[in-house]
């Protein structure tokens, strides 16, 4: 039985959606396609995070919000890796 692909993105209820397909279809491209959105975002998250702590008169509401902007990222990351690491472990032999 197919276990689905976890989606980068929730239900309503905050629970996690999951596809049953083979992969080709739209909803597989467009989760595709938000997957790498959030990659890419965490990067630019990462370089402004650096600059941000590289400065000594960053004030503790901007490092704050810069805390929590990190944790949203990290979790949208940890999604995209829990689900291709789901991928590839029904592609092992």
């Amino acid at each position: 039985m197919n276990a689905g692909r976890l989606l980068p993105w929730t239900g309503e209820d905050g629970r996690p959606c999951y596809l049953l397909s083979d992969g080709s279809g739209r909803v597989a491209r467009l989760a595709d396609d938000i997957e790498t959105l959030q990659l890419g975002m965490a990067g630019e998250l990462l370089a402004h995070a650096a600059e941000l702590l590289a400065d000594r008169r960053a004030s503790s509401g901007e490092l704050r919000y810069l805390a929590r902007c990190l944790a949203g990222s990290l979790r949208d990351v940890k999604r995209v890796a829990d689900s291709r690491g789901g991928q590839l472990a029904r592609r092992e032999p």
